[in-house]
């Protein structure tokens, strides 16, 4: 699984700084309990002496260290068990000064055999949802959300079924491939007129998607062709590359293709960024007012190729709904 370096990074200054807080609230339960009963306070000191002393008899040479090991690790205990009475004495749980982890899975390191543990990948989640939540509606686009209401039940002539039917067909696609998302899947093509609700599935997939643990990132074509002819011309070599996000990450969400400037650049990017996803087998949606014909038209035979060939296509149609709600 792919992780955008910027979200990780900010992720990982939130874990650190909740792991701070718990220790911070640590250090002052253990302030508070020893100034009730200062024996607490001999005791985790003698406790922490008889730990070193353990570890020095480990590696003590000349002589069997067991029996020393034994005799210390029963003071120990004793020690334990003193401490355990004191604290219950005073009403708190035998273990209330055992620093414990808050995950026990990766003791708080937040990673687990090479791999991110679940902790951190919630911080990561949330993390995510912030980032998706600057360009997306996230708080109201939703699959539970949807509203069916504005599309017409009355049969396109040319499309032979109603804008209802349709969106029915396009969003029960949009949430079982949320749902179902993985390394398996394929990519979508949301193809139509504006305001029939493509960026609203794509809110709603991009959520399922980011709380599922999956790296997502969303952006305008427009915005993406520019950081990427931004990166080119840079002369920083040692400045961090933005533009791999949108190679990386598990799903990209690129939305209104179509809509920036057209240049030999931006085809050429574009391609860039189609095949080398397909290539490395991660997961595109691409959003845009063209149908596939137009694209091809746009873009050339090579895009139109692999749109037709890797790409599931959604087709809208109907009233613009934001026309439809204005009334």
């Amino acid at each position: 699984m792919a992780y955008d370096s910027k979200i990780l990074r900010r992720a990982t200054a939130r874990y650190d700084e909740d792991k701070q807080r718990r220790a911070e609230r640590f250090r002052a339960r253990q302030r508070y309990c020893y100034g009730r009963e200062p024996r607490l306070e001999e005791i985790d000191r003698e406790l922490s002496q008889t730990m070193a002393k353990i570890i020095a008899s480990g590696f003590r040479r000349g002589a069997d260290p067991r029996s020393a090991i034994a005799a210390l690790k029963e003071e120990n205990l004793k020690l334990q068990r003193e401490r355990g009475e004191l604290l219950v004495s005073l009403g708190y749980p035998a273990d209330y000064l055992i620093d414990q982890p808050a995950c026990k899975l990766c003791n708080d390191t937040g990673w687990k055999d090479g791999a991110m543990c679940r902790c951190l990948r919630d911080y990561y989640a949330r993390e995510q949802i912030a980032e998706l939540s600057q360009l997306l509606d996230l708080g109201h686009q939703s699959f539970e959300t949807f509203n069916f209401d504005f599309y017409s039940r009355v049969p396109d002539i040319e499309q032979g079924i109603s804008p209802y039917q349709r969106m029915e067909k396009n969003f029960d696609a949009c949430r079982d491939y949320a749902n179902e998302f993985s390394p398996k899947s394929g990519n979508l093509l949301l193809s139509g007129d504006p305001g029939l609700g493509k960026t609203f599935l794509s809110a709603s997939i991009a959520r399922v998607v980011s709380d599922s643990g999956h790296s997502v990132v969303y952006d305008t074509a427009t915005h993406i062709f520019e950081r990427m002819e931004a990166q080119k011309f840079r002369r920083d070599a040692d400045e961090e590359d933005d533009t791999v996000r949108y190679f990386k990450c598990d799903l990209l969400i690129l939305d209104d293709l179509g809509t920036e400037m057209m240049s030999s650049f931006i085809q050429s990017a574009l391609y860039q960024l189609i095949n080398t996803r397909l290539l490395e087998n991660r997961k595109t949606i691409i959003s845009s007012n063209l149908n596939p014909e137009e694209l091809g038209k746009r873009y050339g035979a090579a895009i139109l190729s692999r749109l037709e060939g890797e790409y599931r296509i959604l087709p809208f149609f109907g009233d613009d709904i934001r026309k439809l709600k204005k009334r």
